[in-house]
């Protein structure tokens, strides 16, 4: 089991992002959880890292060459795999989880974060989806994809795309306990 954590490289942030990006690590190395990410050396993507291998679990960095080059890769992961680009990092992210969980992030994580309800939207990603909402911090996000579903941007079944959790561990349980979504809802894609 592989879950991928789409999260901040910031280091200005509160530190109640830290203690639950710290704790997430943790508790997936605990559960023999492989932790897959970006591979960033800062911020949440580096304290859930280190956490996570602190405690004995594995982290696989998936990281585009021009980052490598900037150095901004964690050098200690277990696995780093270098890609060309952005878009093959994020392809190839969701390639090898079983489930992904947004921590708060800024534009990158927004961004990998809707690409994957996108793609399990038109059913190219069936896997768990869990919106991590640490201190509020998704509401606005949350309150604007409710906003897309009543505005019939999206469908009821829709909501049923991603979950929300306000803890790491129940983050880790929704993962689990998530079915694979059905790959026929892409005639439901259209609204």
């Amino acid at each position: 089991m592989k879950i991928a954590v789409y999260c901040a490289s910031s280091t200005k942030i509160s530190p109640i992002y830290f203690q639950v990006a710290q704790e997430l690590g943790r508790l997936m190395a605990e559960q023999g959880i492989g932790l897959i990410n970006g591979a960033g050396n800062m911020g949440l993507m580096c304290a859930t890292s280190d956490a996570c291998l602190a405690a004995g679990g594995e982290v696989t960095g998936v990281i585009p060459t021009f980052m490598v080059e900037q150095g901004w890769h964690h050098k200690g992961l277990t696995r780093i795999i270098e890609t060309p680009d952005m878009h093959t990092r994020k392809a190839t992210i969701a390639e090898l989880n079983d489930g992904c969980i947004a921590l708060p992030g800024g534009c990158g994580t927004l961004e990998e974060l809707m690409e994957v309800i996108t793609w399990k939207q038109l059913g190219l990603y069936l896997k768990p989806i869990v919106i991590l909402n640490i201190d509020g911090y998704y509401d606005h996000l949350l309150a604007q994809l409710e906003h897309g579903i009543e505005e019939h941007f999206m469908g009821e079944r829709h909501r049923e795309i991603w979950r929300v959790a306000t803890t790491a561990r129940e983050a880790i349980d929704l993962v689990l306990s998530t079915p694979l979504w059905d790959a026929s809802v892409r005639k439901f894609a259209a609204i």
